[in-house]
């Protein structure tokens, strides 16, 4: 194998977790795979992989390594594709991070459809609430609620959700329903937090045509938006996200809205990618598809 190929063998094997499962995806036999990378490590002269009987995971030089890997790849692919005509039909890997909410709800439902449009770009998508270095990790694209914070990313808007103010009717009917924002600090709430933004205890809502901001007490902080329902599904206090999370919850009576008179602030969504990767066809392409389906999934909301 010439060296490139090693890289793109060595990529598949960390992804995978697989000597096996990368050789079956490169159509090349498991003891090429084997010996190829142990030619790798010899001539870099450090150990890139430690290997179990059930799995493979890369080193901290193999993550490194790793990492650099990507980047060169992801480079070579488009330099490719800025000397061949690739408008309609670009390719290579694309690396996208976005919430699980966000991959399994919407996203992933509908990814038959993007394939079938471009059938030549693999997908790898990981999914979580983390902040994620694009540049570092080699992550081409991220899906993020919020306003967008990085000036170093390029921001494309997708949406705008309707948010809502729920709790489970056994913390309602413990704490009571409130029925005027001025209620809000008797009760408690859920509180998120994150690396980027710390824990988050505040509830927000539009009084007297103003953003008003309620800070709430409250024992329970999570960092995931499933544990987040999950948290006021068990009665640990009050939740303010996006409706189109617990609509489920909502009609079914599990989660009951509060304070629907006065309106929450919709939560913005973009995409966000690095400069770097504003001309890169499969970034453009996985772009213009997200905002076609967010447009249709939120029409008319905001």
């Amino acid at each position: 194998m010439d060296r490139l190929e090693t890289l793109q063998l060595f990529t598949r094997i960390v992804e995978a977790g697989s000597f096996s499962r990368a050789a079956d995806m490169l159509d090349i036999p498991r003891a090429t795979a084997t010996y190829a990378i142990k030619e790798l490590e010899a001539r870099l002269g450090v150990r890139l992989l430690e290997r179990t009987t059930r799995q493979v995971h890369p080193t901290l030089d193999g993550q490194a390594f790793y990492e650099r890997c990507v980047l060169i790849l992801s480079e070579l692919d488009d330099a490719e594709a800025s000397l061949r005509n690739v408008a309609s039909n670009p390719r290579g890997t694309l690396r996208v991070d976005m919430s699980n909410t966000h991959a399994t709800r919407i996203v992933l439902p509908k990814i038959d459809d993007f394939r079938s449009r471009y059938p030549s770009i693999d997908l790898v998508i990981s999914s979580g609430d983390r902040l994620v270095d694009l540049i570092r990790e080699g992550v081409d694209c991220v899906v993020r609620a919020g306003i967008p914070s990085d000036s170093n990313l390029v921001a494309r808007p997708l949406a705008k959700m309707p948010q809502v103010i729920c709790a489970s009717p056994e913390y309602l009917a413990f704490f009571g329903v409130p029925q005027h924002p001025g209620e809000l600090a008797d009760h408690q709430a859920v509180k998120f937090f994150s690396s980027s933004t710390g824990i988050d205890d505040t509830l927000e809502l539009i009084v007297d045509g103003k953003l008003s901001e309620f800070v709430l007490g409250g024992w329970m902080a999570v960092n995931d938006s499933e544990n987040y329902v999950i948290c006021a599904l068990r009665g640990c206090g009050l939740i303010q996200l996006p409706r189109f999370h617990v609509e489920e919850e909502l009609r079914d009576g599990r989660l009951v809205e509060v304070l629907s008179e006065w309106a929450s602030p919709s939560k913005p969504l973009s995409a966000l990618y690095p400069y770097r990767r504003q001309l890169s066809p499969r970034v453009r392409v996985f772009v213009d598809w997200l905002a076609g389906l967010y447009s249709a999934r939120f029409a008319g909301a905001g």
